[in-house]
């Protein structure tokens, strides 16, 4: 073995270390879910049209993605890694979506390490990578009271201080070996209305009264790293699933990640929330993995990145769907008996408890499998005043039998609410086995 491959075999053995231990670290389900959940109701408030951003897990491992194996560790990666002492984990991540990776072995990563640092604390942006369709943050915090426990908000400013019109999603950070710093990144997603913007604001802010503290860093952002860099590939194909029509129209591969366009039939019987356990598969085997679903009769569907390694043959595989029946997805709740009239049999509701202004409404449901959660597009009182669901916490096991979810609902302002609720389904944890796959046409 010659000392590079030495070098590589020790880097390769380092990231799966460190892997290991970010698996095996206990993160408190709730703290983990509201730090997710947080990234979802801020990316709500700033949004103009109705975007819902799926996440395909709700546990730690939402954020570490399932390695395959396909790609090494590269010279450049490693370099990478060089560079940047301390950061194992951060790159133990990346190194888990190939697209990523990748893109940083063609020098695509801007690095920024920018600093705020007040009352022996400090946060600092290390770099970022980003193209039309997505940029990742890597940040790491030092002397930061309790960050494991997610008490901390993040915004996204543009030059102009205005919130940035995009969904994006966290975990809170981890520890890495050096005592007190902790590390992790931001996955924004642009929607069709946003692009990167010319200078970015990340504002850290934490939740507490008791410790108030804010830390802002600013930073250009290199757009010219991936101007031009996107390749639209049509398929116009469509997909029978469970009697369910769905039409696949188009790819877009950027650097950073693959972007499937479907379309569900509106005539469908029922309305399909999204596809269960997709992968793009190459001839060789290699199964590209999506981690996020954006849309609701018209979906985004995101995918590792292959743009510097287009494959000869590409096969979108997946397990069945999440969905109901139409005629179950609207549904009337009697706030004083409890009493759910309509929606689906295996929905009970558990009560609900005021919190300030707002309202918890309380929830059994059966376990997320696939990743699809309870969720609303509206929500009336008699009145028909219309109610918002800024936030929802979920937990596993803790209804009155194996195989339940319990999921907590906030209605903002709601908290006077009387009589009864009209609530239409937006996404249910109902998921049908239905197996398919449809190859991907590439044009090499």
């Amino acid at each position: 073995m010659t000392d590079e491959q030495k070098q590589f075999e020790d880097l390769e053995q380092r990231l799966h270390g460190r892997k290991m231990e970010y698996d095996m670290i206990a993160v408190p389900d709730a703290a983990v879910l509201h730090s997710v959940q947080t990234g979802i109701r801020q990316a709500a408030r700033r949004r103009k049209s109705r975007v819902r951003w799926y996440m395909s897990s709700i546990s730690a491992a939402t954020i570490i993605l399932l390695f395959t194996g396909c790609i090494r560790v590269s010279p450049a990666f490693a370099s990478f890694v060089e560079q940047w002492p301390g950061m194992e984990g951060i790159v133990s991540m990346i190194r888990q979506d190939k697209g990523l990776q990748m893109a940083i072995d063609q020098s695509l990563l801007q690095k920024v390490g920018i600093t705020d640092e007040h009352d022996g604390a400090s946060v600092t942006i290390d770099g970022i990578i980003t193209d039309e369709s997505r940029m990742v943050i890597f940040y790491t915090m030092k002397g930061m009271k309790d960050p494991e426990k997610g008490e901390y908000d993040i915004d996204l400013l543009d030059e102009n201080g205005k919130n940035l019109p995009v969904a994006f999603g966290y975990s809170s950070p981890k520890p890495t070996s050096d005592e007190n710093v902790y590390e992790n990144m931001i996955d924004v997603v642009f929607t069709n209305e946003a692009t990167p913007p010319d200078e970015l604001s990340v504002v850290f802010k934490t939740r507490g009264k008791a410790n108030p503290g804010e830390w802002k860093i600013t930073l250009p952002v290199d757009k010219n790293l991936t101007k031009g860099m996107k390749r639209v590939l049509p398929v116009n194909q469509t997909l029978t699933v469970d009697g369910q029509r769905i039409d696949v129209k188009q790819a877009t591969l950027y650097p950073t990640r693959l972007v499937l366009d479907v379309a569900f039939d509106p005539k469908n019987t029922k309305k399909v929330f999204g596809l269960s356990d997709l992968q793009l598969v190459d001839e060789q085997g290699c199964a590209w993995r999506t981690d996020t679903t954006m849309g609701e009769d018209e979906q985004s569907i995101y995918f590792e990145s292959m743009y510097f390694s287009i494959p000869k043959k590409l096969t979108l595989q997946g397990s069945g769907h999440s969905g109901l029946n139409k005629d179950e997805l609207n549904l009337s709740l009697d706030l004083e008996s409890g009493t759910i009239t309509g929606g689906p049999p295996t929905m009970k509701f558990m009560g609900s408890q005021i919190a300030g202004k707002d309202r918890i409404l309380m929830f059994s449901v059966p376990d997320m499998e696939g990743g699809f959660a309870l969720g609303f597009t509206e929500i009336k009182d008699e009145a028909g005043k219309t109610y918002n669901v800024p936030t929802s916490s979920y937990r596993s096991g803790d209804g009155d039998s194996s195989g339940i979810t319990t999921v907590h609902s906030t209605l903002e302002n709601g908290a006077k609410i009387k009589g009864h609720l009209q609530m239409k389904l937006s996404t249910y944890p109902m998921k049908i086995k239905a197996p398919f796959s449809l190859e991907i046409p590439l044009d090499n």
